[in-house]
């Protein structure tokens, strides 16, 4: 009987440190740009909610100021387009910007976080920001 329990509790120790790797599928590829968002192309981030696209990563970042001294840096590559044969990046909703869509998946994320909303069970690949608190913004992975 006691060999019989110990099996058993040694199968589920087994079976709970087997546990499938749910690591996120967009590819990390290394990413260091310093940005000044006083420039032309990064001015909407001069404003709380605003958003800019910036160059690297997988299919692009985007960028999205959050708060005062808060920004939010994500790939747009989207999770759901696991094999990247999707040729759109993803882009904002014309109806609610926070919500960026995937159109080749039907799949949408919220750029607030990068949680996924629909049709996908990860959420965005996201990078770190550091803020200098006048104009230059750092992100990085």
């Amino acid at each position: 009987m006691k060999v019989g329990i110990i099996l058993c509790l040694i199968l589920l120790l087994t079976n709970v440190g087997c546990k499938k790797n749910n690591s996120n599928p967009v590819p990390s590829y290394a990413l260091d740009v310093t940005i000044d968002i006083n420039l032309p192309s990064y001015i909407n981030l001069t404003g709380v909610s605003g958003y800019a696209y910036v160059t690297g990563g997988s299919r692009g970042v985007i960028v999205y100021r959050r708060a005062i001294d808060d920004f939010v840096a994500f790939d747009r590559h989207s999770p759901a387009d696991v094999n990247g044969d999707c040729p759109q990046a993803l882009t904002p909703d014309v109806n609610n910007f926070l919500t960026l869509l995937d159109t080749c998946y039907d799949a949408s994320f919220s750029l607030y976080d990068g949680s996924p909303i629909s049709n996908s069970q990860f959420g965005l690949r996201q990078y770190q920001t550091i803020w200098d608190g006048t104009s230059k913004l750092r992100i990085y992975n």
